[in-house]
């Protein structure tokens, strides 16, 4: 279809124009991380990466970054094994709530974050589970899952099954062929869901709020409570740096493996 000049000249405007709203406030944080003065004024009259330092000497920030790392790789773990065994379950067998099954996994992604903060508060308080790094990691499995079962279920629906299936003719049990025919198959999606996991649950702050205890602190969290005190600005935007660049990072591999494996296709 042929496209007029003017209609691309709108595109690439319009285009433009929604990159520099979303990604110009960013570039303002990451620039004033760097500025030398306390205060956020503008024009910024010197750059410094003295804050940078002192950010990574602070106790409260290192705590927090440990927490999030911790909690981040603890839902990860655990929606990896939970994510693909459920994926591997719907796309494999027929059974009863097979398609409820799929859509109670898929929920908690489209559920506001308030409304499973909530819920998740109310059931460890009737649990009388003790709030913590734990409870954390449970309630960022919740949403970590959804990313490794459509990652699994998307790869297993594109991969032919004759390679399985020349596997058990050729006298490989059912644990053999998956260990060595389906995970090498579906390793890309798997690595690749897995990084998205750690990326949604490292700037989770949401349902953090409401399941971690009264001295725990993830990065999130320390931003949220901090960025209003003027003296510890500097060092709320480094730490936003910090978040930002734990973020980017694996979402940008995973977009990587996944462009790397799109010409993957099944009957």
């Amino acid at each position: 279809m042929q496209v007029s000049p003017r209609v691309r000249v709108a595109l690439a405007l319009a285009s433009g124009l929604t990159l520099a709203f979303i990604y110009i406030p960013i570039a303002i944080i990451v620039l004033y991380s760097f500025n030398t003065a306390k205060v956020a004024t503008w024009p910024i009259q010197g750059l410094t990466l003295d804050w940078y330092g002192k950010a990574l000497q602070d106790e409260g920030i290192r705590a927090a970054l440990l927490n999030s790392v911790q909690a981040a790789i603890g839902a990860t773990a655990l929606a990896l094994v939970l994510g693909s065994l459920i994926a591997l379950a719907v796309h494999r067998h027929r059974f009863f709530g097979r398609e409820a099954l799929s859509f109670v996994v898929i929920l908690p992604l489209a559920l506001p974050g308030i409304v499973t903060g909530i819920a998740l508060n109310v059931a460890f308080r009737t649990l009388n589970l003790d709030f913590g790094l734990f409870t954390i990691i449970v309630g960022h499995t919740t949403f970590s899952v959804v990313v490794i079962y459509n990652n699994v279920i998307a790869r297993l629906r594109r991969l032919p099954r004759t390679a399985e299936e020349a596997s058990m003719d050729l006298g490989a049990d059912s644990w053999a062929t998956f260990r060595r025919v389906t995970i090498p198959a579906i390793r890309t999606a798997l690595v690749a869901g897995a990084l998205l996991a750690f990326a949604l649950s490292f700037d989770e702050i949401i349902v953090t709020n409401f399941t971690a205890g009264p001295g725990v602190q993830t990065l999130p969290i320390w931003i949220f409570a901090n960025y209003s005190r003027p003296n510890q600005l500097p060092l709320v935007n480094v730490a936003a740096v910090i978040v930002l660049l734990l973020s980017i990072f694996p979402v940008y591999l995973a977009s990587r493996l996944t462009a790397d494996t799109s010409g993957i296709s099944g009957r």
